[in-house]
């Protein structure tokens, strides 16, 4: 059993979803501290000073000038204003995982685009030849496995 269970945290799998975890909780701390410390100042600051941590209502109907002073009073409260932060938080999360995904893509894209061939086998003596070559130049057979081989299929070939 102890075998198994080494085998099975050993797969690429689970080593990767390891990894992933542990660099999106790095990541998730990162852009936390962005949001907490650098972004939500300057949208205070351009929405009149405000201070989304200390939004909320009291359910008992008193007036607290912060939510620390309405815990202290033991006071229940709707914390909105932590809520709108969460969710701040994770539409910049998503946005930068978007980006890199896009960016990921964008790379791979390149990869893939890799030019069409313009040659072929010739079945008859293995040379390459050019694709639209009706008759192989090396050992003179003809090249009739492709669609380029008689003008009639082809239009275009046609002048």
């Amino acid at each position: 059993m102890w075998k198994e269970f080494k085998t099975f945290i050993m797969r690429g799998n689970v080593l990767d979803l390891a990894v992933g975890i542990i660099i999106g909780a790095a990541f998730t701390k990162i852009v936390s501290s962005f949001v907490a410390d650098v972004l939500m100042p300057v949208l205070s600051l351009a929405m009149g000073k405000v201070d989304f941590s200390n939004l909320f209502i009291a359910l008992n109907g008193d007036i607290y000038p912060t939510l620390d002073a309405a815990k202290k009073a033991g006071a229940a409260t709707v914390n909105y204003g932590l809520f709108l932060n969460a969710i701040i938080d994770f539409l910049i999360v998503a946005f930068a995982i978007f980006m890199l995904i896009k960016a990921v893509n964008r790379l791979e894209g390149k990869k893939e685009e890799a030019k069409a061939p313009d040659t072929k086998e010739c079945p008859e003596c293995l040379s390459q030849i050019p694709l639209r070559a009706r008759k192989c130049k090396y050992c003179g057979s003809l090249q009739t496995s492709t669609m380029y081989s008689d003008k009639a299929s082809n239009p275009s070939l046609n002048l």
